[in-house]
């Protein structure tokens, strides 16, 4: 049930502009896990499918729940609802960083993360179309379009929808799905089962042996993707709408940052009442000793 109530929330990260629902898995502690669980599915088919099965039906919830909620949030309060996005990014930061820290972490990381997310920003921000924008695919670029949404879903930091419009897929993407063209979506299904085996497989091995440098380079990715939230719409002034949107960026964060650590910040509030609790009491001894 837990990992189902997760996965619902990690279900609401892949729909949200810029914020990955792979990262939300980092920071609950069950990217590693459920890496694993794909790469090596048939190893212990029994076990990786428990874990697995309540994780993705959570996910289904999520994105089939909150798309329309998302997508309403959007058209009608756009920039509220930017915002509130990004203070749920910022939120995430402090969590993600203390994940990549885990291992062995020392100052030469700082330099692959400051690579990573210069070379994310070349790549997602600067640069849309690093391809040109394909409307007719082949058969082989359909499995190259499930490739890539395997790819840019199962790593974290990587918002699918900046990597596909930088390959020229993100438009056919769209109109493949709005319009049930099967001639694209079977093959880009094929692509993508075999996207997310051999890219798990790989990541997989990855974190094992090089821990601190693929989180390294994730968060680098990561971090890049954030100035991509905020689009044009997002022009701060001095009216109501700039301040409700600013409080909501703390709002975000805050959520975020408690979601990250439930258990932990759940512990620390108990551990803050107990004090208050303690402190009363010793204030109503001194007055019943007076």
């Amino acid at each position: 049930m837990a990992n189902f109530l997760k996965g619902i929330i990690v279900g609401i990260g892949g729909i949200a502009p810029g914020l990955s629902g792979s990262v939300l898995l980092v920071i609950f502690g069950l990217y590693q896990k459920t890496i694993n669980a794909i790469g090596t599915i048939f190893k212990d088919f029994k076990k990786n499918l428990m874990f697995l099965i309540p994780l993705f039906a959570g996910f289904g919830v999520g994105v089939l729940l909150f798309s329309k909620i998302v997508d309403f949030l959007l058209n009608n309060f756009e920039m509220q609802t930017r915002f509130t996005f990004l203070g749920l990014i910022i939120g995430t930061i402090p969590l993600f960083y203390k994940e990549v820290k885990k291992e062995g972490f020392n100052k030469k990381y700082y330099i692959v993360i400051a690579i990573a997310f210069a070379l994310g920003l070349s790549i997602f921000f600067f640069n849309d179309n690093l391809f040109p924008t394909i409307t007719e695919p082949n058969l082989f670029q359909s499995v190259i379009l499930g490739v890539a949404v395997a790819g840019s879903s199962i790593i974290p930091g990587v918002d699918s929808a900046a990597i596909l419009s930088s390959l020229g897929l993100y438009e056919l993407y769209v109109s493949s799905i709005a319009n049930l063209d099967f001639a694209i979506l079977i093959p880009a299904a094929f692509g993508l089962g075999i996207g997310v085996l051999v890219i798990s497989f790989i990541i997989n091995k990855l974190i094992k042996h090089f821990y601190t440098m693929t989180f390294s380079i994730i968060f680098g990715l990561f971090l890049s993707i954030i100035p991509s939230v905020l689009n044009e719409s997002c022009v701060l002034a001095f009216n109501a709408v700039s301040v409700i949107s600013i409080v909501l960026v703390f709002v975000g964060f805050a959520v975020s940052f408690y979601l990250g650590d439930i258990q932990g910040n759940n512990a620390k509030i108990k551990g803050i009442i107990k004090r208050v609790k303690k402190l009363s009491a010793g204030k109503s001894e001194i007055k019943d000793t007076k």
